[in-house]
């Protein structure tokens, strides 16, 4: 499921607010680029009078005293322009922000279910390139659009006021460069939202690949794989190959208004000066201005499909808030810590139950297994319970509550989901610790909370921690030191002893170790489980055997409850698997 796109109206909304926010500095763009714009029209002006002087015969020092002049309005346009630059770089990079900050906010406030079935190449996509190409039309596209319009008008202006006929010259290139920017308009914004889509289906693809690279070699999906990825290049070329060709028929037609009103202004100028018609020196500033004229209409142009891509960025960063929020948080506070399924349902897609009238309670302190064969519903049911889906249909309370409506402080203090994925944080090693207890202190991981940290580690076996080079301030992740699988359970199990909460649940959460790995792991584990109530889901039937009880799972229900020897003893689903599994009779 990708996430959605925004339409137009809701693209131009967001856009205005971001100037609304800032709006002085807007209004300080504008004002600097149209003061160089008026700057701008002196020169041409001053060279005309210049020709004329020197046509008539005026002595060196009539020619002289128009120099400074000429050279006070190229400094202050010169001056103008680099101040209006800085000014709308900052402003655009200010806006830029505001941009990243509500749209990584919106995500991390989207259900988790749903920022999951979005995928990482749609996600990386929209928050590096999308962002980057908003940014290069916030700080440029967007006001030397604006200016470069104000500055049209002026040159277009000034042209006709210094002669009517000249002047239409010069704005004879207009309708052909309008014609073709209608055109472009109806097909850029399709054509670049396409671009986007299959830019996210690549990284999507791609990021699978690299996630998946031991199960795709294991399975033999190398092939596979890659012919997945050549279909997504080849939609991603043809997508840029349709860009190009709107691109080349845009600076075609722009090449062709540029030099036109030029020419005319020329020939139209030449005849009218033969004729007696205008002095020497208005066709000379009238062809200038009409060279003049022909850089802002280039630039709006160019700008233009630079702001069609930024367009079509912008239309996939705000399309996250149209996307439902949960619920608000329940103010009410679990009476206990008893949870509690009661004919639950669960589809991903409409029609197709997951888990169907599931009702079980679970006591605290007890130890739980959820057994069952692969598809059975057990990963969907751990969810539920941990709060990061929500049935479609009946209740998964706590204390009377329902987990999805908990506040995530209140939920994460009391349930918390341990699965065979670890993530490490790029950060020191004190930073991936803090995230499992922020405070108004300690969320930059600040020292007085080094001994909670050392005991956490501790109490999980993490021996290793003693030969990092600078302890707690070690950096991980990239660029610094990597974990093995059981030093990233262990971290994410440090972790859980600092949340401290009432209810674990491991969904098969040393699956992916060997052996010998996996048990240093359960011991750690067991340690930090002491006293909490657990619920394991269970592939490997020899974990489940020391549950206080088994719950066993078949297409989505739960058909049998009990203890090992209850089950083994009926005779039924469990015995069969534990006889398949063990070999015994």
């Amino acid at each position: 499921m990708r996430l959605p796109e925004a339409d137009r109206a809701a693209v131009r909304a967001a856009s205005m607010r971001l100037v609304r926010e800032d709006r002085g500095a807007a209004l300080v763009v504008l004002l600097l680029y149209g003061l160089a714009a008026a700057a701008g029209l002196g020169l041409p002006w001053l060279v005309g009078v210049l020709v004329n002087r020197v046509e008539s015969g005026a002595g060196v020092s009539a020619v002289d005293r128009l120099v400074p002049a000429m050279a006070g309005f190229a400094v202050a346009q010169l001056i103008l322009e680099r101040s209006a630059r800085y000014a709308g770089h900052r402003f655009g990079e200010r806006a830029l922000a505001r941009l990243r900050e509500r749209f990584v906010d919106r995500v991390l406030a989207l259900p988790t279910a749903v920022v999951e079935h979005a995928g990482t190449g749609d996600l990386m996509t929209r928050t590096t390139n999308d962002v980057a190409t908003v940014g290069v039309a916030m700080r440029d596209a967007i006001p030397e659009i604006l200016i470069s319009s104000v500055r049209a008008l002026l040159v277009a202006g000034a042209a006709v006021l210094l002669d009517p006929v000249l002047g239409l010259c010069v704005l004879s290139g207009t309708p052909l460069i309008v014609l073709t920017g209608r055109w472009y308009l109806r097909r850029a914004r399709t054509a670049y939202l396409a671009e986007g889509a299959a830019s996210s289906e690549l990284s999507e693809g791609l990021a699978a690949t690299a996630t998946g690279a031991r199960t795709v070699s294991a399975l033999r999906l190398g092939e596979q794989r890659v012919a997945i990825g050549d279909q997504a290049a080849v939609t991603g070329y043809h997508t840029r190959v349709r860009t190009l060709w709107l691109r080349t028929v845009l600076f075609t037609m722009t090449d062709v208004g540029r030099y036109l009103p030029v020419a005319v202004t020329l020939v139209v100028g030449g005849l009218r000066y033969h004729a007696d018609a205008i002095p020497l020196g208005v066709v000379v500033t009238a062809a200038l201005y009409a060279n003049q004229l022909a850089d802002p209409l280039d630039t709006v142009l160019e700008r233009m499909e630079r702001l069609q891509t930024a367009g079509a960025a912008m239309s996939r960063l705000t399309g996250v808030h149209g996307l439902p929020l949960p619920p608000a948080p329940d103010p009410r506070v679990p009476e206990s810590d008893v949870l509690e399924v009661r004919a639950a349902r669960f589809a991903y897609r409409p029609g197709h139950n997951v888990l169907s009238d599931v009702d079980l309670t679970v006591r605290p302190g007890e130890r739980l297994a959820v057994v069952g064969p692969s598809g059975a519903g057990k990963t969907t049911l751990a969810r539920l319970l941990a709060g990061i889906d929500a049935p479609d249909s009946g209740q998964v309370t706590v204390g009377g509550v329902p987990v999805a409506t908990l506040p995530a402080e209140e939920l994460r203090s009391r349930i918390v989901l341990v699965t065979q994925e670890h993530h490490v944080f790029l950060g020191t090693l004190r930073d991936n610790l803090a995230i499992a207890a922020p405070g108004p202190d300690d969320r930059h991981g600040d020292r007085h909370d080094d001994d909670a940290f050392r005991k956490a580690l501790a109490t999980v076996d993490a021996v290793w921690v003693a030969e990092l080079p600078d302890g707690l301030d070690t950096v991980l992740g990239a660029g610094g030191i990597a974990l093995d699988a059981a030093q990233e359970q262990q971290l994410a199990l440090a972790r859980v002893v600092l949340l401290d909460p009432h209810t674990v649940i491991l969904d098969e959460a040393t699956a992916l170790l060997d052996p010998a790995t996996a048990r240093h792991a359960e011991r750690a584990l067991g340690a930090a489980l002491h006293g909490r109530t657990v619920i394991a889901i269970a592939h490997r039937l020899r974990t489940a055997r020391d549950a206080d009880r088994i719950v066993v799972m078949r297409d989505g229900r739960i058909t049998e409850v009990g203890t090992h020897p209850e089950l083994v003893a009926a005779n039924g689903a469990y015995a069969e698997l534990w006889r398949a599994q063990t070999g015994t009779a």
